[in-house]
């Protein structure tokens, strides 16, 4: 751990730099106490010593980002995420050819060349911190991740817990990240092995999610993964809230596909009202499980629908007030979503394809 005395000359120096240049280098996610205040990765400067927990807001399936496809998640590349203010980036992931890509429904590039857009971002933002979280839906043995993971340079940035299996009021300040240099967070969901990979960690040792693939707009804040999970342990660990809808088709009778249920975004990414992500947050919380903590991650789908929703809802989160300036611009003006009930264009199409198949 470091010393009292380094911590407080680190953030002194850190509020000095950072003092001069707080007005006009904010990024458009970042909350604010006011414009006088400087804050640091979206939390008021004067926390950074004390406090190792936040809530931040994650983008879900980071990499699917393709106009014009009802399997994409996000309208808004990495990089523009980055400048936005997320700070928590999931994806899945699936070897193919001998390179593992950011991969589900839909191809989204090598996780070696996303993964370096990220570290080039970090080092650009030496005061930044990053979770990411990677989905091995391919159940690939560890050892697969350490190329590209060294290779990108996120290897270098890596966060490594002192002791193992850490509880949530053990994680080091975000002031301790920055001046070490280790300012990325990394998880896997499965077949994790920190004797391999130390910096690699076992998402569901330190971690635990609400239902993922949901269709229930009441977004139960309950136990998901991992399952069976003791209560006492539940207590003690990080958790992340999955709030992105999805609408489920059934092709022809043999087989339902899971959708972004774009039609409803506005109210899923809103601040308030059945549905939203305000609502969400606060029912977790007040629930006895969640000992009046507010979820880690708040995981969203197209998180610049809503002008900035999900960014105020992790700010009353953290008790600070958010600045009304997202998002980063589409490069395209061609539309920005194919809305759910675009799916049932598809429909003829799909169940021909299913018969040809079966």
């Amino acid at each position: 751990m470091l010393s009292p005395c380094k911590l407080l000359l680190a953030v002194c120096l850190i509020t000095t730099v950072l003092g001069q240049t707080a007005t006009t280098a904010m990024t458009p996610g970042t909350y604010r106490i006011d414009t006088s205040t400087t804050l640091l990765n979206g939390t008021a400067s004067g926390s950074l010593t004390t406090s190792p927990i936040f809530t931040y807001v994650g983008a879900h399936n980071s990499p699917f980002v393709r106009e014009n496809s009802v399997a994409a998640n996000q309208n808004l590349d990495v990089k523009v995420q980055l400048n936005d203010g997320i700070r928590m980036f999931q994806g899945q992931t699936h070897k193919v050819n001998e390179t593992i890509y950011y991969y589900c429904e839909l191809e989204s590039g090598p996780v070696e060349d996303y993964l370096k857009t990220v570290v080039e971002w970090l080092r650009d933002n030496p005061f930044e911190v990053v979770t990411i979280l990677i989905g091995n839906g391919g159940l690939l043995d560890v050892g697969e991740y350490l190329d590209p993971l060294e290779k990108s340079g996120l290897a270098e940035l890596a966060y490594v817990p002192k002791q193992r299996n850490i509880k949530i009021n053990q994680w080091p300040a975000l002031s301790e990240k920055i001046l070490t240099g280790k300012r990325a967070v990394v998880f896997v969901d499965y077949k994790a092995d920190e004797g391999i990979i130390p910096y690699l960690l076992d998402e569901f040792k330190y971690m635990w999610e609400t239902p993922f693939s949901q269709t229930d707009e009441t977004f139960p804040c309950t136990i998901d993964r991992p399952p069976e999970q003791p209560k006492n342990d539940t207590q003690g660990k990080l958790y992340m809230a999955n709030h992105n809808l999805n609408a489920e088709f059934s092709i022809a009778g043999r087989a339902s596909v899971l959708v972004p249920n774009t039609v409803a975004l506005n109210g899923t990414n809103g601040v308030s009202g059945f549905g939203s992500l305000g609502l969400m947050a606060n029912n977790c919380r007040c629930l006895p499980l969640h000992a009046l903590e507010y979820p880690n991650f708040l995981l969203v789908d197209f998180y610049d629908v809503g002008d900035g929703s999900v960014f105020e809802v992790a700010a009353w989160a953290n008790s600070v007030t958010y600045d009304g300036k997202c998002c980063g611009k589409r490069t395209s003006t061609a539309s920005p979503l194919i809305r759910a009930t675009d799916l049932l264009l598809l429909l003829p199409a799909l169940a021909i394809l299913f018969s040809i198949i079966s």
